[in-house]
């Protein structure tokens, strides 16, 4: 029996294992993430998993590694979500699966928009968000897409069925 990914709360006593994670990321894959070409994910992960008031998520795959990261971060009045798959776990769902627990956490801390910004032409991303269960507002400036969510919407999502 294969068994899902399990979603955990990770900081910065995880950070040997974020690190490894990102390097076993293709440069694509971090540019789509990042915007930008990454040095030395040892430089800026620490700061990322130290930053007040944000909550990281991780997804472990069957061996314990951590296979996908998901960061929700405060900015002023709304929170921006941000996703890393590992490039062999991708087009799984995983992503997904993230971000509707970041939306749990954010509805909980009484945040109601949940943004995420992505590179205009990143093909996946935006194929991804066209097939969401959810309203999704976008918003295209200067090559870079702000993508909004209600947090209730997203949240509603995982809450067990009834």
């Amino acid at each position: 029996m294969r068994r899902e990914p399990r979603i955990i709360p990770i900081g910065p006593g995880q950070l040997a294992r974020t690190v490894a994670m990102h390097r076993r990321c293709s440069p694509q894959t971090l540019w789509s993430r990042y915007h930008r070409a990454m040095a030395d994910p040892r430089t800026y992960v620490p700061t990322l998993l130290s930053r007040p008031g944000s909550v990281h998520l991780a997804a472990l795959g069957t061996t314990g590694r951590i296979v996908a990261v998901g960061h929700l971060m405060p900015d002023h009045t709304a929170v921006e979500a941000a996703l890393l798959v590992e490039d062999s776990w991708q087009g799984r769902g995983l992503g997904t699966r993230l971000l509707r627990h970041l939306g749990e956490h954010a509805r909980a801390g009484g945040w109601t928009t949940i943004y995420g910004l992505f590179l205009a032409g990143d093909e996946r991303i935006d194929a991804m968000l066209r097939r969401a269960p959810v309203p999704v507002q976008r918003r295209e400036e200067g090559g870079a897409v702000t993508a909004s969510v209600s947090a209730r919407d997203l949240a509603h999502l995982s809450a067990p069925r009834r």
